[in-house]
């Protein structure tokens, strides 16, 4: 998490919260992409009932949580217009936008983009016996990243833990001809 260096020109990932309902028919994200503006919303599949039939939907992790990848002159008048979405402000400063480094959201959405199913985990939920051994991946979607392995006990996958600090973790699944322990 970094604060911005009062450049307002140019894009940055801002964390964002959104105050509507699960249930609304036009949630922030889909709103910010339908002005062609760049968003990620860590999203897992629940099983609904959607007119008596139960079905599988994609929906949002953290309900309030999305990242926009915008300048802050672009997205100041939509955080006006529209009451129910707001900024992460920094604690103990005055009016300063949580952000996260480019290279970071970068790295965890290539992640996340790679995995069929995702697991995502909150910083509280991390224990220090979950850290397993060091790896390097060599090779495949995930070639160059490092990280440890996520343990779980009884779980036959391998999955390599990707931390975006302060906010949130998520476990991908590696295969295990591209792991290398360090």
């Amino acid at each position: 998490m970094r604060t911005p260096q009062g450049n307002e020109e140019t894009k940055q990932w801002y964390v964002m919260r959104d105050l509507k309902r699960i249930n609304a028919k036009e949630p922030a994200y889909k709103l910010l992409e339908g002005k062609k503006m760049e968003v990620f919303v860590p999203k897992v599949y629940k099983l609904c009932t959607r007119q008596g039939k139960r079905v599988r939907e994609e929906v949002p992790f953290i309900q309030d949580l999305l990242f926009v990848h915008e300048t802050r002159l672009n997205l100041d008048p939509i955080v006006k217009k529209t009451p129910t979405l707001q900024y992460r402000w920094l604690r103990n400063t005055w009016r300063e936008p949580m952000t996260v480094p480019d290279a970071d959201m970068d790295r965890f959405i290539r992640a996340v983009s790679n995995s069929e199913f995702p697991q995502y985990y909150l910083p509280e939920e991390i224990t220090p016996q979950m850290y397993g051994r060091p790896i390097h991946i060599v090779g495949g979607p995930l070639d160059g990243y490092e990280g440890n392995l996520l343990t779980m006990r009884g779980s036959k996958v391998k999955r390599l833990l990707v931390e975006l600090k302060g906010f949130l973790s998520v476990g991908v699944e590696v295969t295990p001809e591209y792991t290398q322990f360090v």
